[in-house]
């Protein structure tokens, strides 16, 4: 399986809509911003077809330590939830 990275993602971004790389990069770094800012805040980001990520919270529970097989206790704390749209089911079926 292969992967994209960064840079590879700002030069399709660049290519599809005639933005320079640098604009292009800035605007990812933009849509990075606006989607840490908004699960630090809780809020939803909701694109559509596309995906849907939120911040969710994580009761206190006990697991185990794998080194040792001691059992100990997980605080609670927050996690991210990232839903795929309808555009990306799809795409992972085809």
């Amino acid at each position: 399986m292969s992967s994209i990275n960064r840079a590879d993602i700002v030069a399709q971004i660049a290519e599809k809509t005639g933005l320079t790389k640098a604009d292009a990069d800035r605007a990812l770094g933009a849509f990075q911003d606006i989607l840490v800012n908004s699960v630090k805040e809780g809020t939803q980001v909701k694109l559509t077809g596309f995906l849907t990520v939120e911040r969710v919270e994580r009761a206190a529970r006990k697991g185990r330590n794998p080194r040792t097989g001691e059992e100990i206790q997980i605080p609670a704390g927050f996690g991210v939830k990232v839903s795929a749209g309808s555009s990306l089911k799809k795409a992972a079926q085809a």
